[in-house]
């Protein structure tokens, strides 16, 4: 026989050998089980398919230890077919476990892992009702940090509960938080399961103006966490002025805001047209000059017009409100318009509107 014909029939011979082989592929190398009850064994199953042409077989299975026990699919498992191998774990041992079982194949390579991962308890924890909101493995009992009503020179907290249902320890903490909010985690770290909360110090003096601030800060979900989207927490501070230094005497002689109207009904209007518009007045009626300090929109097809923002005694201005039907397809937004007063019975005035 010609040497190269030779060469050449083994390199064919070995191409044809390499290609017709069963492949080993499981939905997952690692099963996390979460919390396992102490002395209540928990079982999975991991899917096994063949991704190769010739027929798959698991001639073996061994866990790491005598505390698992593992059955599968013994019969040979056709190309594109599916077999399973079924773990069961009984937990006898507090603490967090990383079980093994060795799969014997006739794939290459002859031998996979698999992995069964989780926290023994001696009671397992229920955090969906109090932390409703899952980000990763991480619960948070509310979707915003909210710091209403604030009058300057305050420095008000909020509580954030946290809940770590990982199987790792974990830092709370939230990123990209303004200089006007600082944190503490309580406990600094949170072990597997363990539940904490993030205290936020609202430091008002350093807020620029009054009326509405928003932002957004970032849920840290594990150590070295990027921002997103899916773990984004909107903020917000409406900051008033402060009027708890003052008797009730002088209170008594301060201005008192007067509206003709807090809701706006627009759809009647923008129903036939492309914009509309509606003129509210405010009066003062208390007895010393009303200063309106700011007016805030927050949807970009919302415009004010408003002609004074000082008003003595008895005196009465007009505050117009418009809407551009075309802009607010656009900016989805709630339609409402803030003021902020030197009225101390009133510092913050909403009006609502209705487009639609």
């Amino acid at each position: 026989m010609n040497k190269s014909f030779f060469i050449l029939s083994v390199l064919a011979l070995w191409q044809v050998v390499a290609i017709a082989q069963p492949r080993f592929t499981p939905n997952t190398e690692i099963q996390k089980v979460g919390q396992v009850e102490w002395k209540h064994p928990v079982s999975v199953k991991f899917s096994i398919t063949n991704e190769g042409n010739q027929p798959l077989v698991m001639t073996d299975v061994q866990p790491d230890c005598d505390c698992t026990v593992a059955r599968w699919t013994e019969t040979p498992i056709a190309p594109n077919e599916k077999g399973e191998v079924n773990v069961t774990f009984d937990a006898s041992i507090l603490g967090t476990f990383d079980k093994s079982v060795a799969v014997y194949t006739n794939a290459e390579p002859h031998v996979a892992y698999l992995h069964l991962t989780g926290q023994v308890m001696t009671e397992v924890k229920d955090y969906t009702r109090t932390h409703p909101y899952k980000f990763g493995d991480v619960r948070i009992d509310t979707t915003e940090v909210s710091f209403p009503d604030v009058q300057r020179g305050t420095y008000p907290t909020i509580r954030m509960g946290v809940a770590n249902e990982g199987d790792r320890p974990y830092e709370p903490v939230l990123m990209h938080l303004p200089s006007y909010v600082t944190q503490k985690a309580e406990p600094s770290v949170l072990q597997p399961y363990e539940h904490g909360e993030l205290v936020l110090t609202l430091e008002s003096d350093l807020l620029d103006d009054y009326g509405l601030t928003q932002g957004s800060v970032y849920l840290s979900r594990f150590q070295g966490d990027v921002v997103g989207q899916d773990n984004e927490i909107p903020l917000s501070v409406v900051l008033l002025p402060d009027f708890s230094s003052l008797s009730p005497e002088v209170k008594s002689r301060m201005p008192v805001i007067e509206l003709t109207t807090q809701e706006v009904d627009l759809s009647a209007q923008l129903a036939k047209k492309t914009s509309g518009k509606q003129d509210i007045m405010v009066t003062n009626r208390g007895q010393s000059s009303l200063t309106i300090l700011k007016v805030q929109v927050f949807n970009t097809a919302v415009g004010v017009d408003l002609k004074k923002n000082v008003l003595e005694p008895g005196e009465t201005t007009r505050l117009r409100v418009s809407v551009n039907k075309r802009t607010m397809e656009r900016d989805h937004r709630h339609l409402r318009v803030l003021l902020i007063t030197n009225d101390p019975q009133h510092p913050k005035v909403e009006i609502n509107i209705k487009a639609k």
